[in-house]
């Protein structure tokens, strides 16, 4: 039934067919959801690229989702924590996959090496990612900045 109503307000309003609904009702993820999004997708790519291979174009592929998925889905603040999460949970999920499905288990020697050989592979892509959301968060922050300052102090009033 919501969706006949959708139907109908595109029709009644032609500047709602240019906007796209929001998949998450509400105001939107927190940092906490953002943070968890972020590392359960980066961990899905990488498990699904380490058991083909090595760590490479998939699992940076990603990494770029989920900063554009963080920002696009997250509530307005949570920028920063989209632009910060992904390097983390890159690392976090490459220890847990080496120790796991890698097989190196805590042999330091072949544990170093796969990390340092699964980190990398995604390196351009991290740090494409990395760039467009620090970017993105900084470029934000400076709009905000410079909205403050328009704003005209409001005069008090004395008594």
């Amino acid at each position: 039934m919501s969706d006949m109503s959708d139907i109908r307000d595109i029709r009644d309003n032609p500047a709602a067919s240019r906007t796209l609904p929001t998949p998450i009702k509400g105001a939107g993820l927190t940092s906490a959801g953002v943070v968890v999004l972020q590392f359960l997708l980066i961990l899905l790519a990488e498990t699904l690229e380490y058991s083909l291979g090595k760590v490479g174009a998939i699992t940076g592929i990603s990494l770029i989702i989920a900063v554009a998925g963080g920002i696009y889905l997250g509530r307005p603040g949570t920028s920063f924590a989209a632009a910060v999460n992904p390097p983390i949970a890159l690392f976090i999920s490459t220890i847990i996959l080496i120790a796991t499905i890698g097989g190196a288990g805590l042999h330091a020697a072949k544990f170093g090496l796969d990390l340092v050989t699964s980190l990398g592979g995604a390196a351009p892509y991290l740090a494409i990612a990395t760039v467009g959301g620090w970017g993105w968060y900084l470029f934000h922050q400076l709009q905000a900045k410079r909205m403050r300052g328009r704003e005209e102090p409001v005069e008090s009033t004395k008594l």
